[in-house]
């Protein structure tokens, strides 16, 4: 047999995958493809929080209502004004809302740290994480509600037809959550103390978000277009005029939703620039 007779095999093809560079636009599909992915990471999430706990998911509602007695004794007695709603609803409304937010941004903020070991091993689309510590918070919220219909029936509280509204501003607290949380994650895969400044931010916050005070009470007009800088400003309000009625703050809540899109828009587009960094930082 000559030489010429024997076949040779083609050299092997060398493929070289490489990041892209610049910004990128979000792959809606791609990320629709990982679905079930998003599910699986959130029940992780809720399985590992109330597992091996004495009160189980008593600890959704033990922080909202601590936070109703106190904030009651120390304010309603005080004469502080709740816009006609009893004392201990108006506080507990406003914290569940608040605590919906806090804690899917704390979530949220700290996703991609929690979880470095998957993403050094696996390939998936690293927004998952965010989105799917978001459902924790929900969680919470769910549970933390039904007391507060136990609080309004208690206390006589009908609700108006606005409470059809409602789960906009649900919706509107998981978005602000989301929309800083993106950035924050991002960042704090490369930064490890952004999670310190994160807890600084949130309680600094919770007192720049009419929770334990009325919106109504701000009678100076640079205040109220302070107050409405803050996107959860109108998140909050509107939550409690969806379930009381009161006047809508319609100024606060249309500022609210306005820089919730900004901030969500900005986060998407930096996260997902960023996402090719995140296995070699973390």
């Amino acid at each position: 047999m000559t030489t010429a007779s024997i076949p040779v095999a083609p050299a092997p093809r060398k493929l070289k995958l490489r990041p892209k560079t610049g910004w990128q636009a979000l792959d809606f599909a791609e990320l629709w493809h990982y679905r079930e992915l998003l599910w699986i990471l959130a029940k992780r999430d809720i399985q590992v929080r109330y597992k091996q706990t004495v009160l189980g998911i008593l600890w959704a509602v033990i922080q909202p209502f601590a936070q109703m007695i106190i904030f009651t004794l120390l304010f309603a007695n005080n004469g502080f004004p709740t816009d006609g709603i009893k004392p201990p609803i108006f506080y507990f409304s406003g914290s569940i809302c608040w605590l919906l937010f806090a804690t899917s941004l704390g979530n949220s903020g700290n996703s991609l740290v929690n979880n470095q070991n998957l993403i050094t091993k696996v390939y998936f689309p690293r927004l998952v994480m965010p989105i799917a510590s978001c459902v924790t918070g929900f969680v919470d919220f769910a549970i933390s509600l039904v007391l507060l219909v136990a609080l309004m029936a208690w206390y006589h509280v009908v609700p108006t037809a606005t409470i059809f509204f409602l789960p906009l501003f649900v919706a509107l607290a998981l978005l602000a959550s989301l929309s800083v949380g993106l950035w924050l994650s991002a960042l704090n895969v490369q930064y490890r103390d952004v999670r310190y400044v994160l807890t600084f931010v949130v309680q600094f916050w919770f007192f720049a978000t009419p929770v334990i005070y009325p919106a109504s009470m701000l009678k100076k007009h640079w205040e109220k277009v302070l107050v409405s800088l803050n996107p959860m400003s109108g998140v909050v309000e509107g939550f409690r005029w969806s379930l009381f009625g009161r006047s809508a703050p319609s100024f606060m809540i249309i500022v609210s939703v306005i820089i919730i899109s900004i901030l969500l828009a900005g986060g998407l587009f930096y996260f997902r620039r960023m996402e090719k960094t995140f296995a070699d930082f973390v």
